[in-house]
């Protein structure tokens, strides 16, 4: 089966500067793929490209298995930028003259409005919305034509807690529906809890692709603490490769196979009873420091 998105040597120069460079990359049918990377790393620019607003310098990418053309834009919906709308228009206004545009049915608008749970505000004008409901109705804009893939560009940038959850709670709700998502972010918390599969950039570099799920894989790292002194028994575990006093904790790095009951029975064993011992999974924000680190 094809690929929804197919990159091949795909690369932008802005004169001497390589913005993308040489990139490939696919994204499968109904996955919410993340592209991470600090600033000027790329992202914005690629999603340009594959939005046919900025040119390739080179390389190639397909839609649906198919050349970019006016059709396959059709599937796709997209938030590149700040949400632009008419400040003095309603919502429900500012949606009619977006349906007009694309050319869509205006019978999506109560969908999407639904959706984005902004029904009882669209007929409020649009300089009345936050920034997180301005947020909301442009991703509802995006959705006019029932997309089958979403394009994101910093969709939680300058929103409150309280915005970010919102937005990432409607990620999923639309992931839910089998649509493909693909999100530009350098929230990597927030990449974790929403995303499948993420790559991350370095100066115009792809370094790493791969399933979300992997973050956590490999060697534990347990939390320990006791009403003893550990540092003696630890450091005589042969299931450990590190073991570092933090916070009033002991942080114990297992070996490859080795699991925190592992431990736990070793402890007892000894006559020592853990009051704390929690497994702590390895977060995004970790590989990604660690991705960033080894492609210096």
């Amino acid at each position: 089966m094809n690929p929804v998105l197919k990159i091949e040597n795909l690369t932008k120069n802005f004169g001497r500067l390589c913005a993308v460079n040489n990139m490939n990359l696919q994204v499968g049918a109904g996955q919410v793929f993340g592209m991470l990377g600090p600033n000027g790393s790329g992202k914005t620019t690629t999603l340009g490209m594959l939005m046919n607003v900025v040119n390739p310098t080179s390389g190639s990418f397909k839609w649906f298995g198919e050349e970019a053309t006016h059709h396959t834009r059709k599937k796709i919906g997209a938030v590149l930028e700040h949400p632009i709308f008419y400040p003095y228009l309603t919502g429900q206004k500012n949606l009619e003259l977006t349906a007009m545009i694309k050319g869509a049915n205006e019978a999506q608008i109560a969908d999407v409005l639904r959706l984005v749970e902004l029904s009882d505000r669209k007929d409020d004008k649009y300089r009345t919305y936050s920034l997180g409901m301005k947020q909301r109705l442009a991703i509802a804009s995006a959705l006019l034509n029932d997309p089958q893939v979403l394009i994101l560009d910093e969709p939680t940038n300058g929103l409150d807690p309280m915005g970010i959850a919102e937005i990432r709670e409607l990620i999923k709700k639309i992931a839910s529906d089998g649509r493909t998502i693909i999100l530009a972010s350098h929230l990597l918390d927030e990449v974790q809890k929403v995303c499948t599969h993420f790559a991350v950039l370095k100066k115009g570099n792809m370094v790493y692709s791969g399933p979300v799920e992997d973050v956590s894989k490999g060697a534990e790292t347990v939390e320990v603490k006791a009403d003893v002194d550990l540092t003696d028994a630890l450091s005589s575990f042969q299931g450990s490769s590190s073991v570092l006093r933090e916070n009033g904790y002991f942080e114990v790095t297992l070996t490859d196979g080795v699991k925190s009951k592992d431990l736990n029975r070793f402890l007892f064993e000894k006559g020592i009873i853990a009051s704390h011992l929690v497994t702590k999974k390895k977060s995004l924000e970790k590989q990604f420091l660690e991705i960033l680190a080894e492609s210096k």
